[in-house]
């Protein structure tokens, strides 16, 4: 058995190479750089590793890092780069105050009040963490922070505790269900507020540039009906999508409250954790005018942790999803930062303005909102795919004739939307997906169809909408 995995391995692992052994030796296209084109092979080559899995995420990383120090594509100083930068430590830090609110039985705690108030059915307890996350998100300015920090620690420890191998459940019978309705809530309340993501500001920014008012309040109009229309929708399109196991949970907001009835008064390391949790709200609510950000508020909440003995040096090593999302989300960022850096993304946006020159607007207007939403695709980060690229397309689409409002607006509600289709196209991605509740193959196909409905809201009720209410 174990022979015939190594064999099928290195079948994959040979063909993956084959590929860009053949790509890397083709002249790339007209105006892209030989090193552009090399790091678009190694990108993409690593995007395949990731979905055929011929070794687990983690090795798929150490292949890419070799292959592009060993082509000479990149030094080592520069492969390593990502590491340090602060979004991808905030996603490390936010399993590690999960697991701190797992651990102290806080989660447990939370979890079986969120059944009590919405456990009639899965379908309805989902539609408590959509609550929340329309709650938090005008106050909390990072989806990251929101996402991973406050609802993720809540929602793995209710997927642990109705998984649990007691006889009376199975793994992942309600998790994936769970896992993608969240994380769907959280892209969707980004593009909803100006303040619900830290890149949104600049698109206010590249907007008024322009002459576009695109304020707090203009915003919050122009998405709140197309937004919540998403977020009534969502669940249930996922609900058929990819169902639960366990749809009706019988007398579970009953057993819920004799639960927390059991539990008692808080304990002493629980009111801990209540205490750092709320202060890290506190932070991540109201840092900015602190000058701290979503991350260090995260490492003084892991700090205060270690200090009160909540979290110890051990149950941190012994983290590995922590480790794990570590090391392949800092090597997917840095390619996908030094691909832009390359300039393939500026030819990229030149190629998408001579598709539509000539085109009517309207026909403009949909293939650039296209093009524009598939491309996250080679984007890890939300807010380095907005700094790079929606100015680009705001431009092409107003040269075009596609009315200022409706260009801006569209583009910036699918700078969040496109997150959806990986599980690495924002900071709040590679958490949810390293519960391991949902294979691969499920988390892009979910994110495919979405996609789609994403698109169609926002391309039918967004511009009737917009028009109703005198923004365009």
């Amino acid at each position: 058995m174990r022979e015939a995995t190594l064999k099928k391995r290195i079948v994959k692992v040979g063909l993956i190479y084959l590929l860009g052994a053949l790509l890397w030796f083709m002249a790339p296209p007209a105006g892209v750089s030989l090193h552009a084109w090399h790091l678009l092979i190694i990108f993409v080559l690593t995007i395949v590793g990731v979905v055929m899995r011929p070794l687990p995420m983690g090795s798929v990383a150490v292949l890419a890092l070799t292959t592009v120090c060993l082509t000479h594509t990149l030094p080592l100083k520069v492969a390593f780069s990502s590491y340090s930068k602060p979004v991808v430590w905030l996603v490390v830090l936010a399993f590690f105050i999960a697991r701190g609110v797992s651990k102290t039985g806080l989660g447990s705690r939370i979890a079986y009040f969120f059944v009590s108030l919405f456990g009639r059915n899965t379908l309805g307890l989902s539609y408590g963490f959509v609550m929340t996350e329309l709650m938090l998100a005008p106050a909390v300015p990072s989806n990251t922070a929101r996402g991973a920090g406050i609802i993720f620690p809540v929602l793995k420890s209710l997927v642990e505790e109705y998984e649990r191998g007691d006889g009376s459940t199975k793994h992942s019978r309600i998790g994936g269900f769970l896992v993608q309705v969240a994380f769907q809530a959280n892209i969707i309340t980004s593009a909803m507020f100006l303040t619900a993501l830290a890149g949104n500001p600049l698109i206010m920014k590249f907007a008024g540039a322009r002459g576009i008012d695109l304020s707090w309040q203009t915003w919050a109009l122009a998405a709140c009906v197309p937004g919540v229309i998403c977020l009534i929708a969502m669940p249930i399109l996922v609900y058929l999508i990819q169902p639960p196991q366990v749809k009706k949970i019988p007398n579970a907001r009953a057993l819920a409250r004799q639960k927390l009835m059991e539990f008692g008064p808080l304990r002493g390391d629980q009111r801990t954790m209540f205490i750092i949790f709320v202060g890290l709200l506190g932070l991540w609510v109201f840092g900015v005018h602190l000058n701290i950000s979503a991350t260090l508020a995260a490492l003084m909440g892991l700090a205060a942790l270690l200090l009160t003995g909540v979290l110890t040096w051990d149950d941190m090593l012994r983290e590995r999803g922590a480790w794990g999302t570590f090391f392949w989300f800092g090597t997917l960022l840095m390619l996908a930062d030094q691909l832009e850096a390359s300039g393939f993304v500026t030819w990229f946006g030149n190629e998408v303005s001579h598709m539509v020159s000539g085109v009517h607007w309207i026909g403009a207007f949909c293939i650039a909102t296209m093009v524009y939403f598939y491309a996250h695709y080679f984007f890890a980060s939300t807010t380095a795919f907005i700094s790079t690229l929606y100015a680009v397309f705001l431009h092409v689409m107003m040269t075009s004739g596609v009315p200022p409002f409706m260009a801006a607006m569209s583009l910036a509600a699918f700078s969040s939307l496109s997150a959806c289709l990986t599980h690495f196209g924002t900071g709040t991605a590679p958490v949810y997906y390293g519960t391991n509740t949902l294979t691969m193959k499920q988390w892009w196909r979910l994110g495919i169809i979405l996609s789609a409905f994403y698109l169609l809201v926002w391309w039918g009720v967004g511009p009737f909408w917009w028009t109703l209410v005198g923004l365009m």
